[in-house]
């Protein structure tokens, strides 16, 4: 049965740590996923139009936004310093997850009057994205 949308409330970002599951907390938003290919130019001097074929894809950096929380960013930082690309998983509210590997990094966004304290979570993508569709219901 089709539903009429899905909520981004519950979506998770998790890491791995070792053998170990983290999750990242206070995270407010999630990037754009995937990427466009690169257009190939096949047009040789028999053709009548330019003639393109699909190439290879380039994956931007992601970048997450996230509310400063003291232990969130000490565990981000941690991370960083290891200087290690590392497993990631987005995981939607119905199952439908993106996993992908890559290397950490984090800036911390400018600070104004009366205004939460964040920073963004960047991370160049080494392998990936891959999409899992959530399970048909009943599976």
């Amino acid at each position: 049965m089709d539903f009429a949308g899905l909520l981004s409330k519950g979506t998770v970002l998790t890491y791995k740590d070792g053998a170990t599951t983290k999750t990242v907390a206070a995270v407010k938003s999630i990037p754009a996923l995937g990427s466009d290919p690169e257009k190939v130019d096949v047009t040789h001097l028999g053709s009548e139009k330019k003639a393109y074929i699909k190439g290879i894809e380039d994956v931007d950096n992601f970048e997450f936004a996230i509310v400063y929380q003291g232990d969130n960013f000490r565990d981000v930082h941690a991370l960083v310093e290891t200087g290690k690309s590392v497993a990631w998983t987005i995981t939607y509210p119905d199952g439908l997850k993106a996993e992908f590997t890559g290397e950490p990094y984090y800036k911390f966004d400018g600070a104004e009057v009366n205004q939460a304290i964040g920073f963004n979570l960047g991370i160049v993508v080494s392998d990936g994205p891959d999409i899992t569709p959530a399970p048909a219901p009943g599976e």
